[in-house]
């Protein structure tokens, strides 16, 4: 018994220090991030060739490394997007975006405000029809009159026909929500998407496709083109034509997307939250009657890190959503990757050959604990590492402080 006992306090002993050697090495990281930052971004070099980025961290640590670099990370904005907001023009890859805002209650509201994005109709016409469209959608910010927030109506770079589902769309909208998060005081979790006519048709294509980015979303009077609402699960998403706006089928067509949000929510009862109206009379231009999806919107609150992700991909292709990763060049349109996490389990779902990075923060589950990752058949239990290098990664992948994640498993699918 004492040689057992005896054995017993020396693994005792050992562990402790293990603990303590690896609580002091997570700490020495932190130190020396910190000490990183303060070097000019231009000079600092890669993070991947830091010493301290791939160091395990304590779960204490790895919070306190997401707000240093989240610190980092706004002082950058407010030093390199301030004269962009204040020109109100946004230029990306040779294209342009011209946007107003409209602001409602206010702007020091506790907790960060709403932002309401509103795509304006037009497309495939001469660019003083656009022109005029983006004024329209302007103006219609002070019907729709949001409870609080900030209206930002942009205008289109292009007047083509898809002017709102184009690929560059998705980049300068993830630069409007980037700057006024910062800039705005916008709350990261209340950010809405909306349009009208070819801004419906935009809002069809890019609810679900940035499905990460919206707290919901509401389409007016457009046409879903070859969109799918699969990826809609955690987007609430408000539809209303008039019931006599026959071109392109909207009207029809919009039933048959009630039909299958219905369907959708069946099988999935926690997902999918819609609201369906055509407007009995009404045609292309509803009379406001269409205001009635803001207030409704704005009863929902983004969840980040939601319990089941339903994330398809468009012609337009994404790496991330939510807590899911793929390589930007593995991702087609049309794949499709179902995920859960409850407790420490993760279940991914999609085609044989899938290989699918899932994110982790501890907010998730226990990184301290081993976690189990089920795929197909297989079923592995695995330890994760929390490092710096993953909590730079995926603030510098979004800028968004509520998708950081400091650690990640890969998993292929059988």
């Amino acid at each position: 018994m004492l040689r057992t006992f005896g054995l017993l306090v020396c693994v005792v002993l050992v562990a402790n220090a293990f603990v303590t050697g690896a609580e002091s090495a997570s700490g020495e990281a932190v130190g020396a991030l910190s000490q990183w930052l303060k070097v000019p971004r231009e000079k600092r070099g890669e993070m991947d060739a830091q010493g301290f980025a791939k160091v395990a961290l304590t779960k204490a640590d790895a919070a306190a490394v997401r707000d240093v670099l989240w610190a980092d990370h706004v002082a950058w904005i407010q030093a390199t997007r301030q004269a962009e907001m204040a020109a109100k023009v946004i230029e990306l890859d040779g294209k342009k975006m011209k946007f107003e805002m409209l602001t409602f209650g206010d702007a020091k509201k506790e907790g960060g405000r709403s932002l309401f994005i509103s795509m304006h109709g037009g497309g495939g016409a001469p660019a003083p029809v656009n022109e005029q469209q983006w004024q329209n959608q302007i103006k219609l910010g002070g019907a729709y009159k949001p409870t609080e927030g900030i209206y930002v109506a942009p205008r289109a770079p292009t007047d083509n026909w898809n002017l709102w589902h184009e690929a560059h769309i998705d980049a300068f909208f993830a630069r409007i929500v980037e700057n006024l998060v910062v800039l705005g005081n916008v709350n990261p979790n209340r950010v809405y998407i909306m349009g009208y006519s070819a801004g419906g048709d935009g809002t069809y294509q890019l609810a679900p496709r940035m499905a990460d980015w919206w707290a919901a979303a509401a389409m007016m009077a457009g046409h879903p083109n070859e969109t799918q609402p699969q990826g809609l699960r955690n987007v609430p998403f408000a539809l209303q034509v008039g019931g006599n706006d026959g071109a392109y089928d909207r009207n029809k067509i919009a039933g048959e997307w009630g039909k299958k949000l219905d369907d959708l929510q069946k099988l999935d009862p926690k997902g999918y939250a819609h609201m369906v109206e055509v407007h009995a009379g009404k045609g292309h231009w509803m009379d406001l009657e269409d205001k009635k999806a803001i207030p409704w919107m704005e009863k929902f609150t983004r969840n980040p890190l939601p319990e089941k992700i339903v994330w398809r991909q468009d012609d337009v292709t994404h790496a991330r959503s939510y807590w899911l990763a793929v390589a930007k060049e593995s991702a087609k349109g049309g794949d499709e990757i179902v995920a859960t996490r409850e407790g420490q389990t993760i279940t991914v779902s999609a085609k044989s050959g899938t290989r699918v990075t899932v994110l982790l923060n501890d907010a998730m589950m226990d990184l301290d604990q081993p976690l189990v990752v089920k795929a197909g058949e297989k079923s592995l239990e695995q330890r994760v590492t929390r490092t710096i290098g993953a909590a730079y990664r995926t603030l510098k992948e979004r800028g968004d402080r509520e998708l950081v994640f400091s650690a990640e498993v890969e998993v292929l699918v059988p």
